[in-house]
């Protein structure tokens, strides 16, 4: 089993240098951004939801017939006295925003690399498929001691800003504005509502502990104006423990919880949170209408996202 206390300096299993995602660069012309449904092309080069306005405002005009009523400018058809209608001009980019999950459980893995690794690479292809693509760049990286957004901008400074952030974190000492606050994903995600423009592809790589009908309530109302890809991370051993009977200690060096596979009561149990936890999610993508995305820890990142 990998864990914190056995490991050892950059062992690219437990932890992830910028050298590593630097290097994903080179695969980051091999995927194609998900585009769940279709209405307008951007400039981008691909193919958009465009759930938001995805456009910069321009000017306002005269209301003409076959103008959509949505975008009447109410305040210079007050202030005139005749109907004017917003013209948008289309943005040269598609703001892509990637949400990464590094709270205390993403560190760990009974096999392959560990989950927040798994989640770095991740989010370094997406990152680098954004560039190839010419969309803005922009995320957020989280734990249960802070939360640091980047706000989308292009070029590869963008991208290399966002890998550093991966690989350095935001000093998890240290909280947000100096504060105590403790995240969680029900913050994290509101924090997310808040950050993303309409229009934007928004990922997010977690392994979604703590879901919670608020939490969901955050997902659909970025849904509403946004493209959201789910990206679950996860261990085999968290879906699956082995078939042997035996006892499994599970450590963060700080907590201990040993489970008994002879006690099929308790094994029931740790089967059915993991079940609850996927279904739910599964779910919430179908109802929203978002992509959903399963992402073992021994699985090769740039197979799952294809």
């Amino acid at each position: 089993m990998l864990s914190r206390k056995v490991s050892v300096p950059n062992d690219s299993r437990v932890s992830v240098s910028l050298a590593n995602l630097i290097d994903l660069a080179r695969f980051g012309v091999r995927i194609k951004l998900h585009n769940p449904q279709f209405r307008a092309r951007q400039s981008g080069g691909y193919v958009s939801r465009f759930k938001g306005r995805g456009m910069e405002f321009e000017e306002a005009r005269i209301y003409q017939a076959g103008d959509d009523i949505r975008s009447i400018d109410w305040r210079v058809t007050a202030r005139t006295g005749t109907a004017h209608t917003k013209i948008f001009r289309e943005e040269r980019e598609k703001p892509v925003f990637i949400s990464v999950d590094n709270r205390a459980a993403m560190h760990f893995a009974t096999r392959g690399v560990f989950k927040s690794v798994l989640a770095a690479k991740l989010a370094g292809l997406l990152a680098w498929t954004a560039l190839s693509q010419g969309d803005r760049i922009g995320g957020q990286l989280f734990s249960e001691q802070f939360c640091r957004e980047l706000k989308p901008q292009n070029g590869r400074q963008a991208v290399l800003r966002f890998l550093d952030l991966l690989v350095k974190g935001d000093g998890e000492q240290q909280a947000v504005n100096g504060s105590m606050q403790s995240f969680t994903l029900e913050h994290v995600l509101a924090r997310l509502t808040q950050h993303t423009r309409p229009g934007s592809l928004v990922y997010i790589i977690s392994d979604f502990r703590g879901i919670n009908a608020q939490a969901e309530s955050h997902l659909a109302k970025l849904a509403v104006h946004c493209d959201v890809v789910l990206i679950f991370i996860y261990d085999a051993l968290e879906k699956h423990l082995p078939a042997h009977k035996g006892r499994y200690r599970f450590t963060d060096q700080g907590r201990e919880v040993v489970i008994d596979s002879a006690d099929e009561k308790r094994l029931l149990a740790y089967h059915q949170h993991f079940s609850n936890r996927h279904h739910r999610l599964e779910q919430l993508a179908k109802k929203r209408g978002l992509v959903f995305i399963e992402s073992s820890t021994t699985e090769d990142p740039l197979q799952s996202l294809r």
